[in-house]
C-alpha cells in the first residue's frame, strides 16, 4: 500500500474514532443533564404532592380518629385531577403496602415500594409501555396513618432526544468523514509529493541516468531528505566519473605498457637476430650490442619503477627524523659529473621522512629537470623551512610543460614528448612513482611550468610530532 494511502487511511481511522468518542460524550452529556433535570423535577413534584396530600388530610372534618381509606382515595383523585392528567401518575398504598389508589396507567411493580422507608426518598427510571418514566417514592405520616406515595413522570422525550442526537451526530460524522477523506487525500498527496519525486529520481538513477536530480519543493524534513539525496547523487556521480576515469587510465596504462615493452623488445630481438644470423664487423657488432644493452637497461628501469609504484601503493612509511643537509649532500654526490649546471641552495633543518623514498623522489625530479634542459643547462635545487614543514624545490629552465598537460604528467607511462623521453631512456614512470611516495608522506607535487621558460616542481614534507600519525624514530 502506498504511503499516501496509509496516511489517509490512518488519518480517517483516527478522525472516525475521535468523532465517535466526542459525539458519544457530547450527546450522552446532554442526555445525562436532561435526565438529572427531569429526576429533580420528579422529586420536586413528589414533595409538592406530599405536602398537598398532608394539607388536604388536615382539612378533612374529624369524624373519625384516623384517616379513612375512602378519604385517602378522594384526596388522591383530587390531587391527580389538579395536575396534568397526561403526565402526573400517582399511587398510594397503606401501612401493609396494599394499594389504596392508583392512577390509570400506573402499572409499575412494587420493587421501589419495598425500598421506600420513612427516612429516605427513593426513585428509579423504568421502561414501561414503550416509554420511560421516573418513579419516585416517599412515606407520608398523616393523622396516625403511615402511607406510601409513589409518582411517575414521563421522560420519554429525553430518551427520544438522545436517540435523535445520536442519529444526527452519525449523519454529521459520516458527512465529515467524507469531506475529511477528500481533504486529507489532497493533503496526503501534497505531503508525499517529495517522496514520489525521490522515488522517480531513484528509478531514473537506477536506470543509469546519474545526472537526474530530485526537485526540492519544501523546506521541512522531506525537503532536507531531498537535498541530502541530491548531495548523495552528486557524490555518486563524482565517484562514478572517477571510477570511469580510473578504468580509462588503466586501459591507457595497459596500452602504454604494451607499447613500451614492444619498442625495446623489437629492437633487442632485431639486433640479437642480426648478431645471431650475420657475421658483422667489430663496429656494427658493438653498435648492435649497445642497442641491446641500452634497451635492456630501459626495460630494467621500467620494471623496477613499476615494482616501486606497486609497493608504495600497498606499503606504509617508516618515518625518521633526518637532516635536510644530509639529503642534499647525497644528491650532490649522486649527480656529480652529470654534465648539467646544478646549483644547490638550502636551509638547515630536520625533516620527517622515509629517507630512501624521498631520495628517490628527488633523484627522479632532478633527472627529469636535466632531461628537460639543454646540455650544461642550469638546474636549481633548494629547500627551506616553512611554518608547516620543509619544502623542497627543483627548478629548470628547459622546454617546459604545456598547461593542459600538467595534470597528466603524474600518470604512469604519460610522457609530454615521447620521442625526447625515449631518446633519454625515459618510460614515463618517474613522476607517477614520485606522486605515490609523496602520498605516503601526506604530501603532493606542486608543478608550475611555462613552455620555453622551464618548470618549477616542489613538495612539502609536513612536520610530525612524536607519537602522531606515524611511528617515528629519530635518526
Amino acid at each position: 500500500m502506498k504511503f499516501s494511502l496509509k496516511l489517509l487511511l490512518w488519518t480517517i481511522i483516527v478522525l472516525a474514532i475521535a468523532l465517535g468518542f466526542s459525539g458519544f460524550y457530547f450527546v450522552n452529556y446532554v442526555f445525562e443533564t436532561s435526565l438529572e433535570r427531569e429526576v429533580s423535577q420528579a422529586l420536586d413534584d413528589n414533595s409538592i404532592l406530599s405536602f398537598a396530600f398532608e394539607t388536604a388530610a388536615l382539612n378533612v372534618p374529624a369524624k373519625y380518629d384516623i384517616l379513612q381509606d375512602n378519604t385517602i382515595e378522594e384526596i388522591a383523585s383530587n390531587l391527580e385531577k389538579g395536575g396534568n392528567s397526561t403526565s402526573r401518575l400517582l399511587r398510594i398504598s397503606d401501612e401493609q403496602k396494599n394499594v389504596l389508589y392508583a392512577s390509570d396507567g400506573f402499572d409499575a411493580d412494587g420493587i421501589l415500594l419495598e425500598q421506600t422507608n420513612e427516612n429516605t426518598k427513593t426513585y428509579r427510571i423504568i421502561e414501561m409501555a414503550g416509554g420511560y418514566y421516573v418513579q419516585t417514592g416517599v412515606v407520608l405520616n398523616t393523622l396516625d396513618r403511615l402511607l406510601y406515595l409513589e409518582t411517575m413522570r414521563d421522560i420519554s422525550d429525553v430518551f427520544r432526544e438522545r436517540e435523535l442526537g445520536f442519529s444526527v451526530y452519525r449523519r454529521v460524522t459520516v458527512a465529515m468523514l467524507v469531506v475529511g477523506t477528500a481533504i486529507m487525500h489532497l493533503i496526503s498527496s501534497w505531503l508525499t509529493k517529495p517522496i514520489r519525486l525521490l522515488t522517480k529520481a531513484t528509478k531514473r538513477m537506477a536506470a543509469g541516468d546519474y545526472y537526474y536530480r530530485a526537485k526540492q519543493i519544501s523546506g521541512d524534513e522531506l525537503g532536507q531528505l531531498t537535498k541530502d539525496f541530491n548531495y548523495m547523487a552528486n557524490a555518486l556521480e563524482e565517484n562514478i566519473a572517477r571510477l570511469e576515469e580510473e578504468i580509462q587510465d588503466r586501459e591507457n596504462f595497459v596500452a602504454a605498457f604494451a607499447h613500451e615493452l614492444k619498442t625495446p623488445l623489437t629492437a633487442i630481438i632485431g639486433y640479437a637476430d642480426m648478431l645471431r644470423s650475420h657475421k658483422l664487423d667489430e663496429e656494427k657488432s658493438f653498435m648492435s650490442a649497445n642497442y641491446i644493452y641500452t634497451e635492456g637497461k630501459r626495460l630494467e628501469t621500467m620494471a623496477f619503477r613499476l615494482l616501486d609504484i606497486i609497493v608504495t601503493k600497498r606499503d606504509e612509511g617508516k618515518f625518521q627524523k633526518v637532516s635536510a643537509e644530509s639529503i642534499f649532500r647525497y644528491l650532490q654526490d649522486m649527480f656529480q659529473g652529470s654534465g648539467q649546471q646544478l646549483v644547490y641552495q638550502y636551509e638547515q633543518g630536520m625533516v620527517w621522512a622515509e629517507t630512501d623514498l624521498i631520495k628517490t623522489v628527488l633523484i627522479n625530479l632532478i633527472d627529469n629537470a636535466c632531461k628537460a634542459s639543454e646540455p650544461e643547462g642550469l638546474v636549481e635545487i633548494g629547500g627551506h623551512r616553512t611554518e608547516k614543514g620543509y619544502e623542497f624545490v627543483i627548478r629548470d629552465y628547459g622546454v617546459g610543460i604545456p598547461g593542459e598537460e600538467q595534470k597528466n604528467v603524474v600518470k604512469a607511462f604519460y610522457m609530454v614528448d615521447k620521442s625526447r623521453a625515449r631518446s633519454k631512456n625515459g618510460a614515463g614512470l618517474g613522476l607517477a612513482l614520485c606522486a605515490e611516495i609523496l602520498r605516503l608522506h601526506n604530501s603532493e607535487l606542486g608543478i608550475e611550468s611555462e613552455l620555453g621558460k622551464g618548470t618549477r616542481v616542489s613538495f612539502m614534507l609536513p612536520d610530525l610530532e612524536r607519537g602522531g600519525a606515524y611511528e617515528a624514530n629519530e635518526g
